[in-house]
C-alpha cells in the first residue's frame, strides 16, 4: 500500500471528508485530492501533522510494509466493530424502554377501566384519571432512566 492509498484509508476510517481533513491541515481540498490520487505528495510538516491526526507513525505513512498495513486495518476494523456493538446495545436499551413503557401504560389503562366500570364511581373523575396518568408517566420515566443508564 502506497502513501496515497494509506491516506485515503485512514481518512475514511476516521469518517473525515477531504474538506474536513484539509481544514485540519490548513490546505485546500484539492491538495488532499491530489495526495490521495497520487498526483502529489505533501510537504514534510504536513506528513508529520497527518501522523498526529491519524495516530500513526511517519514511517507507516511513507514506507510500504505489509505488517503495518494489516495492523492498521485490524485496528480500524476493531474500532468499527466496537462502535457497532455500542450502537446495538443502545438500540436494545431503547427497545426495552419502549416495551416497558407500553406495558406500564397498558396496566394503567386496564386498572382505570376496571375501576371505572366495576368498582369505584370516583375513578370517573377526570382529575383522578389525569393523576393516574401522571403517576404512570413518572414510572415510565424512572424505568427508562434506569434502563438507559445501564452499560
Amino acid at each position: 500500500m502506497n502513501f496515497s492509498e494509506k491516506l485515503l484509508t485512514l481518512r475514511k476510517a476516521k469518517n473525515l471528508t477531504q474538506e474536513q481533513l484539509a481544514e485540519k491541515l490548513d490546505v485546500s481540498r484539492q491538495s488532499i485530492s491530489k495526495w490521495e490520487s497520487g498526483q502529489a505528495t505533501p510537504e514534510l510538516e504536513k506528513i508529520t501533522a497527518l501522523s498526529v491526526i491519524f495516530n500513526v507513525t511517519t514511517d507507516y505513512l511513507l514506507k510500504s510494509s505489509e505488517i503495518d498495513d494489516l495492523s492498521v486495518k485490524t485496528e480500524i476494523l476493531e474500532k468499527q466493530q466496537q462502535i457497532m456493538l455500542i450502537r446495538e446495545q443502545k438500540q436494545q436499551q431503547i427497545l426495552g424502554c419502549i416495551l416497558y413503557s407500553i406495558a406500564i401504560y397498558l396496566v394503567f389503562f386496564a386498572l382505570y377501566f376496571i375501576g371505572h366500570f366495576h368498582f369505584w364511581e370516583w375513578v370517573s373523575n377526570p382529575s383522578v384519571f389525569f393523576a393516574g396518568f401522571l403517576i404512570a408517566t413518572a414510572v415510565v420515566i424512572f424505568v427508562c432512566v434506569k434502563k438507559l443508564s445501564k452499560k
